[in-house]
């Protein structure tokens, strides 16, 4: 416990002194988000830095040698792949930067970038552990993918970096639930761990304690009125780490679980395309993904964090009590 509080403490305090000169920095550079014209509500934001996914990403860099050993291979693997998605995020971001407009990887651009990372992950990971053991909500034990390990760990990681990277549309939004997120995690992990060998969960646990701490600096100079925002560089970033922590301490199944608010912003998003096509032009929402339908009905921007964020400790809550 003394080392994850001295982990978490290492990240927000790294992220502390480093997010002035970031927004500088991104400031100097003109890294300002440009607004799309469908959520002109928005559009004083305009002009905000982004990119700000630096300040959770410098710190588990820096503490990161402090972390890795010869002993913790899927932690190597783990920390690879999310900094994986986090300089495909950054590409995207400076972009749009270059272009200025909010368009920068194409859409199939993106795709390949998020698949090609998660395969070379997921195979690395399968030499890893090539039983592809994980644990079954409920029912509490253990099953054994073997080589079916391998989609599976593709399928969750490109779902959950694009989730997390939809929900990133509010100021807080993405960095609150992914921080609710990340402390049911730790507390899930060390639950497990009780039920199954699991050799690097006090590292998976410091990595976490790391992007904790560090998220919750981030969020500071995030909620609403933010000065800063994660971009794609934060979001998918993220996304890869969320994705790679339930995958590798075997909590995968706990993943929509937790990330039930991930899901649910995704799944407004395509049933309001699917529905749009299907009816020429008809509406399930005002607007998709759901926190802007909930902006359209006139909710404030913390409210709906709020609302998230309760949502995910009460599904945190209900995993933990499965397995009491």
């Amino acid at each position: 416990m003394k080392e994850i509080l001295f982990y978490f403490l290492g990240g927000f305090g790294v992220a502390i002194i480093i997010t002035p000169f970031i927004i500088s920095w991104l400031r100097r550079l003109k890294a300002g988000q440009e607004i799309l014209h469908y959520v002109d509500w928005h559009a004083t934001k305009s002009g905000t830095p982004t990119m700000g996914g630096f300040i959770f990403m410098v710190p588990m860099l820096l503490l990161a040698p402090l972390l890795i050993s010869g002993a913790t291979p899927l932690s190597l693997i783990l920390l690879l792949g999310a900094f994986g998605y986090g300089i495909l995020g950054f590409l995207d971001d400076f972009l749009k930067i270059k272009n200025k407009k909010n368009l920068g990887l194409r859409a199939y651009q993106k795709f390949i970038g998020q698949g090609g990372i998660a395969i070379l992950v997921s195979v690395f990971y399968f030499l890893a552990n090539p039983d592809g053991q994980i644990f079954v909500p409920f029912a509490n034990v253990t099953f054994n993918l073997y080589w079916g390990i391998i989609p599976l760990a593709i399928l969750v990681m490109v779902a959950t970096t694009n989730s997390v990277n939809i929900t990133d549309g509010v100021d807080g939004l993405a960095g609150s639930v992914s921080l609710v997120y990340l402390v049911g995690l730790s507390v899930m992990m060390t639950m497990v761990a009780g039920f199954v060998n699991m050799p690097e969960v006090e590292t998976f646990l410091l990595i976490a304690a790391v992007t904790m701490g560090a998220l919750l600096c981030y969020l500071i100079f995030n909620t609403n009125k933010a000065r800063v925002f994660m971009g794609d560089t934060g979001s998918l970033y993220l996304g890869g780490l969320i994705a790679l922590l339930s995958l590798f301490s075997m909590n995968v199944l706990f993943l929509p679980i937790l990330g039930i608010m991930f899901v649910l912003n995704t799944a407004s998003d395509i049933a309001q395309v699917v529905y749009f096509k299907l009816t020429k032009g008809k509406r399930i929402f005002l607007m998709a993904p759901f926190h802007h339908h909930l902006e359209k009905k006139g909710w404030a921007e913390a409210r709906i964090v709020w609302l998230y964020c309760a949502i995910t400790v009460i599904a945190c809550v209900v995993c933990v009590i499965t397995l009491l």
